[in-house]
């Protein structure tokens, strides 16, 4: 796909919402549904003060792909100092506390980068946008290699000692649903694992585990390993070992 433009999220566009409903710009972000049982006020209201603060202090808390003026991708991270912050919950843009942010995040002092010891970006999630026609133009096009290049450059050249993510088993539905990846995706890009653990959020039989488990099956993957969180790091210092 041609025209592709990688960067990083500034104040001019602060992507507040995700990409569910299709590519967004300066011009539709504001746009929701109105019928839509989604609290998006309560959302804007809460995420965009809290972004612009994580990007004032940090320089970016995420990356976006565009074509023109619309937003087709975007990678989101945060600095561990903030992720391990009670008020952070799961730091899900349209999620309550626990899954998403608390209200009040934003009236916590972040530490700048020169006061943080360990300098790890936890990248949160990544997302293609969502598509009208019967077939997604924006899929397998190296969207999301590239806004993950583009983050290991720019972690590197801003001081950041290492990305990681929480990886899965190669399964459709972690693509489709969680907003992650397949190990495989990740180690194609740099990562290594370095720990995996079950997953406390797929120890039971909902209807995603259900899919997950039968998917698993179909591919010959135990279901034990299908419902394991990987974590895997990229270090950006040459001399860093594990």
């Amino acid at each position: 796909m041609e025209n592709i433009v990688f960067e990083a999220m500034s104040d001019q566009f602060v992507l507040w919402r995700c990409l569910h409903a299709g590519p967004l710009s300066n011009r539709s972000i504001d746009g929701w549904p109105k019928d839509s049982q989604i609290p998006w006020e309560n959302y804007r209201k809460r995420n965009l003060p809290l972004l612009h603060k994580v990007t004032s202090t940090y320089g970016a808390c995420a990356i976006l792909a565009r074509i023109g003026d619309e937003v087709i991708g975007h990678l989101r991270f945060y600095p561990r100092a903030v992720c391990d912050l009670l008020e952070a919950g799961g730091l899900c843009m349209l999620q309550d506390f626990p899954a998403g942010p608390t209200a009040d995040l934003v009236d916590r002092e972040f530490p700048t980068l020169d006061k943080i010891k360990d300098k790890t970006l936890t990248i949160h999630c990544f997302m293609i946008a969502t598509s009208k026609k019967s077939v997604n133009p924006y899929l397998r096009k190296g969207i999301g290699s590239g806004m993950v290049r583009f983050l290991i450059q720019w972690a590197a050249a801003n001081g950041w000692d290492r990305l990681e993510v929480d990886a899965f088993e190669d399964l459709p539905v972690i693509y489709e649903i969680t907003g992650s990846a397949g190990h495989t995706f990740w180690g194609k890009l740099g990562f290594h694992i370095v720990a995996r653990h079950p997953h406390p959020h797929l120890q039971g039989q909902d209807e995603f585990v259900l899919k997950l488990e039968r998917q698993a099956s179909t591919l010959g993957i135990p279901a034990d390993k299908a419902k394991e969180r990987i974590i895997m790091r990229l270090n950006l210092q040459p001399a860093e070992s594990d």
